[in-house]
């Protein structure tokens, strides 16, 4: 027999309330087990919660029956809406872990079960994950279309095409003795297929937007010591996030900022500031780590120290980061700027 599955589902720490859901064959014997009698269909009501091991109150909130098939999972599912304290939440799982037949719901399982049922398909699973996971405007606006069926209405799309060249195909077979009919078919088929090749390339070719947008833009600081990359990574991210000290090497491992930048997600990494002759092993492994990270990113901002704006970025960098916006910073301590100081800040001021 399929087990029934509980979880909480709203957030975990203290809360006004706390959402308890439960899925499974087994939910109108657990409605029986706390003592709910039978709920109507899509109703909320108020309830008191009985531990059935000691007959003891555990709260009193509301609880919510959706008879299967027409609910999220496809299957029976209870809601219990209880209070949010830790001891009320702890208190009715261990409750509902005692019921025969009942378990805790393993991550994403309510969705897989969804999906098994009929009640999403891989996309809309995507898109309620991305949905969830979501931490800025982009992002949220992103997930809300692909969860609403954007892609699948895109796919099927492409599915049909291929079916219809598909029969184009089978029916040149099929005639292959009326040349007429044959060819026909055939070079109809050629056609569908070279617009769908078309169409999906030209989505893949989106120079990684949704995976950008989903995952985050990736920026690292790059830069000789003393460049001023702690002091820009704590002004974007406007919080202390890296220890800024006038002595060189301050910053050592890659230190990491998420920001919120117009509704986009951006990740932005400090790093040990690069020479060619670090002073102890110590540094070189911070070098190597800064290396690493810029390998991966999207954008190297190179910072360019304007009272000495003589550094360049080294080969390694140019060999490895995809894109490198050099920035000149400092440039109110820079007294009198000279020619290339102010013919860079005028370029590339931040």
């Amino acid at each position: 027999m399929t087990p029934t599955i509980f979880a909480l589902s709203s957030g975990s720490g203290i809360a006004g309330i706390a959402v308890i859901r439960v899925s499974g064959p087994r939910v109108p014997a657990i409605m029986d087990e706390l003592r709910l009698g039978r709920l109507p269909s899509r109703v909320a009501q108020l309830v008191t919660l009985i531990d059935p091991r000691t007959g003891e109150p555990i709260d009193t909130g509301l609880a919510l029956h959706f008879p299967g098939p027409r609910s999220y999972t496809g299957e029976d599912m209870l809601e219990l809406h209880v209070h949010g304290g830790r001891a009320v939440v702890a208190a009715t799982l261990t409750a509902l872990s005692h019921i025969e037949g009942c378990r805790l719901a393993e991550a994403g399982e309510f969705s897989r079960r969804a999906f098994h049922n009929g009640k999403l398909d891989l996309t809309e699973a995507e898109g309620l994950a991305d949905l969830i996971a979501a931490e800025t405007e982009a992002q949220r606006r992103q997930a809300l279309r692909v969860a609403g069926g954007e892609l699948r209405g895109l796919y099927e799309g492409w599915r049909e095409a291929l079916i219809q060249a598909m029969a184009l195909m089978e029916a040149s077979l099929d005639f292959s003795d009326e040349a007429d009919v044959a060819a026909d078919a055939m070079a109809k088929a050629r056609v569908i297929v070279a617009d769908l090749r078309g169409r999906i390339r030209a989505h893949l070719d989106d120079s990684r937007r949704g995976e950008i947008l989903r995952d985050g833009f990736h920026v690292v600081i790059a830069g000789p010591p003393n460049a001023g990359k702690s002091s820009l990574l704590n002004t974007l991210a406007r919080r202390d996030v890296a220890i800024v000290s006038p002595e060189p090497g301050t910053t050592r491992d890659v230190l990491e900022a998420r920001l919120d930048i117009g509704g986009y997600p951006v990740i932005v990494s400090d790093t040990a500031g690069i020479r060619s002759t670090p002073t102890g092993v110590v540094e070189a492994e911070g070098i190597r780590r800064g290396f690493a990270r810029a390998a991966g990113a999207d954008l190297v901002l190179w910072l360019i120290d304007a009272t000495n704006p003589v550094s360049a970025p080294p080969a390694e960098l140019l060999g490895q980061a995809a894109e490198i916006l050099r920035v000149l910073n400092k440039i109110d301590l820079a007294n009198p700027p000279g020619p290339e100081a102010a013919s860079a800040a005028r370029s590339r001021r931040l």
